[in-house]
């Protein structure tokens, strides 16, 4: 009977210090990304004070000797919210950590390039290192100079064309239209020249 008591007992026991020990899953201690520049072992200043309250224990603390881990063998996660949570239970980025910059988009004109049939000029919009747009701002006008002119700039100018697709000047002549598609060339590659 004693024994069955004391068994009894210590279990009891056991089981309140494993749960004063682990407390509940909000007070326990979570690994976090320290800013750059910041020591291992400086206490985390990021959250609200309470006058009274002990410090907490980053990760980065040292525990002190003698005290037991109720964390040992476990590996550290991530802090869980739920949407609408605590803005202050949230996961920042770290300070110091760089997104990459959005290219600069602009747009360069290729010069008018005098043909047998008119003049021909290019302008292109070059994001970063990209080519995204091609527009022919002049073209030969005038009875077959019109159909020639349409065939080209339906071929190489826009978003899709094979300007965009191909990133250069090295296009293929469009069918009958060779002297419109030379200078078309020409004037890209100018463009071309200039926007490096």
């Amino acid at each position: 009977m004693r024994r069955a008591l004391l068994a009894i007992t210590g279990l009891a026991a056991g089981t309140t210090a494993l749960v004063v020990l682990k407390g509940a899953p909000e007070d326990r201690q979570v690994a976090r990304e320290l800013p750059v520049g910041v020591p291992v072992g400086t206490p985390d200043r990021t959250g609200p004070a309470t006058p009274g309250a002990t410090p907490q224990r980053t990760a980065a603390t040292p525990r002190p000797t003698g005290q037991p881990s109720s964390t040992a063998g476990r590996t550290p996660a991530a802090r869980r919210t739920t949407p609408g949570g605590d803005a202050g239970t949230r996961r920042t980025p770290a300070a110091g950590r760089t997104t990459a910059p959005k290219p600069t988009t602009r747009t360069v004109t290729g010069p008018v390039v005098s043909t047998e049939f008119g003049n021909v000029q290019v302008r292109i919009t070059v994001a970063g290192t990209r080519i995204v747009d091609a527009v022919a701002l002049e073209l030969p006008q005038g009875g077959q100079s019109d159909l020639r002119s349409d065939r080209v700039d339906a071929a190489y100018s826009g978003t899709s064309g094979d300007v965009v697709r191909q990133q250069g000047a090295n296009l293929d002549t469009v069918s009958q239209a060779t002297a419109t598609s030379d200078g078309y060339r020409r004037s890209l590659q100018a463009a071309l020249d200039q926007a490096r």
